[in-house]
C-alpha cells in the first residue's frame, strides 16, 4: 500500500506552527513534547474523527471529500496557497506518464510580446521547475546572462542556491530563496512523476544547507506582484515592481514582468542599463528545455 508522503509531512508541518493557545481547542494547557496542535485537536477544530484524521496524516490513502479537506485547511489556518497545494497533494499521485513530457516551448506569439516590452521593460518567461525558457534583452542584462547560459544553468534555483553571486545581486536574498522555494514546493504537487525535479531537488538538497533546511519546512508560496530589489553590478541599487502572469493555454509558464515608478532613481538605471545593452542574443525558447 503506497502512502502518500508529501501530504503527511505537509500536514504534519502545518500542524506542529500553530499556536495552541491562539486556539479554542479544550484542555490546551500543561506541558507539551511537541510544538503546535495534536491530532486529535486538529480533529476536534476540523469536525472529523481522530481516527480519520489520523490515518489522512499518515498518508494513506483515503478518498476525501472537498468539505473535509476545507474543514482541515481552517483547522490548519491554511492561506490560498496553500489551501490549493492541500487539495492537490490528497488527491494522489496523477497516472504516470507513459512517455517523457515534451521540451518546453515558448509560443512564437509571446517571443514577439517580449521583445516588444524589450525597449523599457525587462520580461521573462519561467517554465516547469523555475528553467528560464525566454526573455527579452533588458531581463537578460537585468539577470546577469542567465538567459544566454547552457539550458541546464537557466534555472532559476540553481542560481539562487548554488551561484554565490545570487547573495549579493538579490538584496533581500533570503526572502527571494524562500520564494523560489516555496514556488518549487507547488511544481512538485502538479508534477510528482517528473525526473527532473527530482533530480534538481536532490542536487539542491546535497549542495546547499540552506536549501536543505527550508525545504524541509514544506512551505509553499505563490507570488503574483510585489517589488524586488537587486543590486546591479553596472547601475547599482534597484527597485522594480513585478507582475507574474500565468500565460493562457500553459499553466506551467508564467511571465514576469518588472515596472518602475515614473522618475524614479530605478527608472533611470534602468535607461542606463537598456543604452549599454548590445544586440539581442538569439532566444533561448528556441532551444529545446526539458
Amino acid at each position: 500500500m503506497e502512502h502518500n508522503a508529501e501530504l503527511k509531512e505537509f500536514l504534519r508541518s502545518r500542524r506542529a506552527r500553530l499556536n495552541v493557545a491562539d486556539l479554542d481547542v479544550g484542555g490546551g494547557g500543561g506541558a507539551r513534547r511537541v510544538p503546535g496542535l495534536r491530532r486529535e485537536e486538529v480533529a476536534l477544530l476540523a469536525g472529523v474523527s481522530v481516527d480519520y484524521y489520523t490515518r489522512l496524516e499518515q498518508g494513506r490513502p483515503l478518498n476525501v471529500s472537498d468539505q473535509v479537506l476545507d474543514a482541515i485547511a481552517r483547522a490548519l489556518k491554511l492561506d490560498e496557497t496553500e489551501r490549493g497545494y492541500l487539495f492537490q497533494i490528497a488527491r494522489g499521485k496523477p497516472q504516470r506518464r507513459r512517455s517523457p513530457a515534451p521540451p518546453q516551448r515558448v509560443r512564437p506569439g509571446i517571443l514577439r510580446l517580449l521583445e516588444t516590452l524589450g525597449e523599457t521593460t525587462p520580461a521573462f518567461v519561467f517554465g516547469r521547475r523555475m528553467d528560464a525558457l525566454a526573455g527579452n534583452r533588458l531581463a537578460n542584462a537585468l539577470l546577469g546572462d542567465i538567459l544566454t547560459r547552457p539550458p541546464r544553468d537557466r534555472n532559476l534555483l540553481r542560481f539562487t542556491f548554488l551561484d554565490e553571486t545570487s547573495r549579493a545581486f538579490f538584496m533581500d536574498w533570503e526572502e527571494v530563496a524562500k520564494d523560489n522555494l516555496g514556488v518549487l514546493r507547488l511544481d512538485v504537487a502538479r508534477h510528482p512523476d517528473d525526473p527532473l525535479l527530482a533530480e534538481l531537488i536532490g542536487e539542491l538538497s546535497m549542495k546547499s544547507p540552506e536549501f536543505r533546511r527550508w525545504w524541509a519546512d514544506h512551505d509553499v508560496r505563490e507570488r503574483t506582484h510585489g517589488i524586488k530589489r537587486y543590486l546591479h553590478p553596472l547601475v547599482g541599487e534597484l527597485e522594480l515592481n513585478y507582475e507574474s502572469l500565468q500565460l493562457p493555454g500553459d499553466p506551467d509558464q508564467t511571465m514576469c514582468v518588472y515596472t518602475t515608478e515614473p522618475g524614479s532613481p530605478a527608472e533611470t538605471a534602468l535607461q542606463l542599463l537598456a543604452n549599454w545593452t548590445g544586440t539581442p542574443a538569439e532566444a533561448p525558447a528556441q532551444n529545446e528545455h526539458r
